[in-house]
């Protein structure tokens, strides 16, 4: 098994379990006086997370000033478009709770593919100050996962997959015939917390196949996600996880 891997009886408990812990980690970085920087993700499972995390009792429970707020990946179309996830994690989450725009670091999709990328880059360096690290250090990273097994818009068989030097990149998607802006593994794999959030019959071939099988990541490339240095997290509810035979699994229980 690749991390902690927590089952959930209901899709109503894996937004729970995902809220509760993101709670914990703002918590902890409150407590110690620094920022909390989050990537968020695309995605309907996501979106749930992010009503329950608006709403209460995690809207008052949050330390919403200490949120520094960016995104794993993001299409390229502009920030109001029905497919951004930025105008997704605005309308659910981001315009029903207390966080300033200064907190905000959208990837700018409506840029030229290689343009927004460099540009996030740069951004992610400035506000994420690597020191004598390589890679920007995101405090917590929220992934989905798709029946393909992609991850972020980490696809299978593309150039991204095989990136050493850039943090993030426009990464084509041949069978989508457009790019994808998205962060590359080493960034992923740099992370303190990174939190799979995954539902639904449809992905448990893929989950078997990523958590269970041999290491395939140029087909499944969410297998590519081991942080060097942090804590790898599963939150599947029981349909996701139906094909999974390990014993080595939780319960989620506050």
């Amino acid at each position: 098994m690749r991390g902690m891997v927590m089952v959930c009886q209901t899709l109503e408990e894996v937004f729970e379990a995902a809220a509760h812990l993101v709670w914990e980690k703002t918590a902890a970085c409150s407590a110690s006086g620094s920022s909390f920087s989050i990537a968020l993700s695309g995605g309907s499972t996501p979106r749930g997370l992010f009503r329950l995390l608006a709403a209460e009792p995690y809207r008052s429970r949050c330390h919403w000033p200490s949120f520094r707020v960016f995104w794993g990946d993001e299409r390229c179309v502009p920030p109001d478009h029905p497919e951004s996830n930025y105008r997704m994690a605005k309308e659910s989450l981001l315009d029903r709770v207390p966080i300033l725009p200064q907190q905000v670091f959208r990837i700018e999709g409506e840029r030229k593919a290689e343009e927004a990328a460099l540009h996030y880059e740069r951004i992610l360096r400035e506000q994420l100050a690597c020191g004598d690290r390589a890679w920007p250090r995101f405090d917590l990273i929220l992934l989905g996962m798709g029946a393909d097994g992609h991850t972020a818009s980490l696809f299978p068989g593309t150039a991204a997959l095989r990136e050493t030097e850039r943090a993030v990149v426009a990464n084509w998607v041949e069978k989508l015939h457009s790019h994808r802006i998205t962060l590359t593994p080493e960034v992923l794999n740099s992370a303190k917390d990174v939190v799979f959030l995954v539902s639904g019959q449809d992905k448990a071939a893929a989950v078997h196949a990523v958590l269970e099988g041999p290491a395939q990541p140029q087909i499944y490339p969410s297998q590519l996600v081991k942080p060097s240095f942090g804590q790898l997290t599963w939150i599947l509810d029981q349909s996701a996880a139906s094909l999974l035979t390990s014993t080595l699994l939780t319960s989620w229980g506050k």
